[in-house]
């Protein structure tokens, strides 16, 4: 289910290019649709998680399927801007909401013991980068062959595979009422009131401005860049790039897992977040080159999706799994804020500046925020009140 879901997402920057030439649009325009995908995404996620923990996540996760296929068939059938953020905006948003790390991680915080819940969910993320190892070449391999409105239309069908998938998730014992007799009303004031809560949100936020910005705009990026730089000319080195990112980070996801069991998760998302705004700052440093590029994307490949096992391990360490689904999904909702400004600054300050220079810049300077702001998170499980 993951590694559909985000495989087929991390690709839609090779679409850019193609898509906007195709219309006739700016970057702006293709960059708003992803931005407001990611933005519905996260509006979506912590409703689809509540509806999940009341009703069990397999009705949710058929709707998911259905609304990603649909979606990437509509944004293939039309050149209207409009149409074009209902399809790729708000239908594959819901979709992305229903099928991806939130609602499956209730599912594992639901049926695998608290001694390897996160290193359980270092191997979900690690399937969701293999995705993206294992779809990029796919993606630009259908448009090349057929074009981009056609490869979305492959892509389309491809995603309804996640609706059978869903019923070998179904949970045959789940129960709505795990752990307890608190309302989703306390669970939701009781998070917003945790300052341990708020600080994860702080730093989820730098995590989706950062990731979807590289996702979206690095082929961009290398393709103006390809003036001065021959040798990154043409799609295959942003491809190769995007491609190691996801392979390097089954690696980074797996290993965040297993460290996650034995160190402070906290100290680990800070080495993240600080390690990415150091790597951003030698690839704009460093001349640069094919290989230049490479080490890049395999250095924040270790680091891309890294945080996801390590944020959510803490968010059921602190709150229960009750309503994990929901306050992971309130969580990411921060992340998909940060997403949708990564995406659409991107294409917006680069149509206003002709570069990609003070993106870069703000994703450096809010990686050195993010590690500062998960310092101080303390990871012990809440002492709630014991009820009549």
């Amino acid at each position: 289910m993951v590694t559909l879901s985000m495989g087929i997402r991390h690709g839609f920057g090779l679409f850019n290019l193609p898509i906007t030439s195709a219309n006739g649009w700016g970057r702006e325009t293709y960059a708003l649709a992803i931005a407001l995908q990611n933005l519905v995404w996260g509006f979506a996620q912590p409703v689809a998680g509540a509806l999940a923990d009341r009703y069990g996540p397999f009705k949710i996760m058929v709707i998911g399927g259905l609304l990603y296929g649909l979606g990437l068939i509509g944004m293939a059938l039309t050149s209207d801007p409009f149409l074009f953020n209902l399809a790729g905006g708000l239908s594959i948003g819901i979709g992305l909401a229903a099928t991806t790390y939130s609602v499956v991680y209730g599912i594992l915080g639901r049926n695998v013991s608290a001694e390897k819940r996160v290193w359980a969910m270092g191997i979900t993320a690690a399937a969701g980068s293999f995705g993206q190892f294992l779809m990029m070449p796919l993606e630009q391999g259908l448009i090349s062959s057929f074009g981009a409105n056609e490869a979305l239309i492959y892509l389309g069908l491809l995603a309804s595979l996640m609706i059978p998938l869903a019923f070998f998730l179904r949970e045959s014992n789940f129960s709505a009422n795990q752990g307890g007799n608190q309302t989703i009303s306390e669970a939701l004031r009781e998070a917003m009131g945790n300052r341990n809560f708020r600080f994860l949100m702080m730093g989820y936020f730098v995590c989706g401005f950062q990731v979807v910005f590289i996702t979206l705009h690095l082929a961009p990026y290398l393709k103006d860049m390809s003036l001065k730089y021959p040798e990154i000319n043409g799609a295959t080195v942003a491809t190769t790039a995007l491609a190691l990112i996801g392979l390097f980070n089954v690696i980074g996801t797996y290993y965040a897992g297993v460290l996650g069991q034995r160190f402070p998760k906290r100290f680990l998302l800070s080495g993240i977040y600080i390690t990415r705004s150091v790597a951003i700052s030698l690839f704009l440093l460093i001349p640069l080159s094919a290989t230049s590029t490479y080490v890049f994307a395999a250095v924040m490949g270790v680091l891309w999706l890294s945080t996801i096992p390590l944020t959510n391990a803490i968010v059921a360490q602190i709150f229960g799994v009750k309503y994990l689904t929901m306050l992971s999904g309130l969580v990411f909702f921060s992340h998909q804020l940060g997403s949708f400004c990564g995406a659409y600054f991107g294409g917006y300050l680069y149509d206003l500046t002709g570069s990609y220079q003070i993106v870069w810049g703000i994703a450096i300077a809010l990686g050195v925020f993010a590690c500062l702001i998960n310092l101080p998170i303390r990871e012990e499980p809440l002492v709630r009140p014991a009820m009549a």
